[in-house]
């Protein structure tokens, strides 16, 4: 494998491979003694690929965690932790929804309308996972909710998702920033109370079809 410097090294005599997936194990054998970390970079990104470590260490910390993992007072630890994380979680989507209503900043003729859309941005962007920017904490929670918001409108009221986009460098950059100007000029619409066509409004279309899959989904299964 190469090294930080681009050097090839081979890997020592006795050591595995710790694969990802396992935060517990990995800070441990990070701690106890030598080891490698094993990256990929995709871009700008860095994936990590495991850890490469002497085999004897991982195997006997692999039995001390078992042995942690296995007493009631880690369970119940657990317990509490996840209990924390989905009371954290709730209040975070309350936030982020209301951050969302407060962007929209619709006239109050479409009061209903913009409590409807921060809910669905809302559902759509916050559940742990999903991978928008809602989920990140580098930006204030205005600025998430405004470019969620954003994203949303060009993948449900613009034809974002069946353009053939040219395979040029910062095209698609471009055709984002066009799209997010043309749903910041349909969000003026309702800003200034202005009457909208209900049935050639991109926004109307986007609501509709979000309340027909509501309905699907409250349906009882068929078998």
């Amino acid at each position: 494998m190469l090294n930080e410097h681009g050097v090839l090294e081979s890997v020592p005599s006795g050591w595995e491979l710790l694969p990802p997936g396992d935060p517990a194990l990995s800070r441990r054998i990070k701690q106890d003694g030598p080891s490698w970390s094993m990256a990929e970079m995709k871009g700008r990104k860095r994936f990590s690929r495991g850890i490469w470590a002497p085999a004897d260490r991982l195997a006997a910390l692999r039995a001390e965690l078992l042995l942690e993992r296995q007493a009631p007072s880690h369970q119940q630890k657990l317990d509490r932790d996840r209990q924390r994380r989905a009371v954290a979680q709730e209040i975070y989507a309350g936030d982020f929804r209301r951050a969302v209503f407060q962007f929209l900043d619709f006239h109050r003729r479409y009061r209903r309308e913009a409590d409807v859309l921060a809910g669905l941005i809302a559902a759509h962007a916050v559940p742990v996972g999903s991978g928008t920017v809602a989920r990140t904490r580098r930006i204030p929670l205005e600025q998430r909710a405004s470019a969620a918001t954003v994203a949303w409108l060009r993948h449900q009221t613009t034809d974002y998702d069946r353009m053939t986009i040219a395979p040029e460098q910062g095209r698609r950059h471009e055709v984002r920033h066009e799209l997010a100007q043309r749903s910041l000029q349909l969000l003026l619409h309702y800003r200034q109370g202005q009457a909208v066509d209900s049935v050639r409004c991109p926004l109307q279309r986007a609501l509709r079809r979000a309340r027909v899959e509501e309905v699907v989904e409250d349906q009882p299964p068929l078998f």
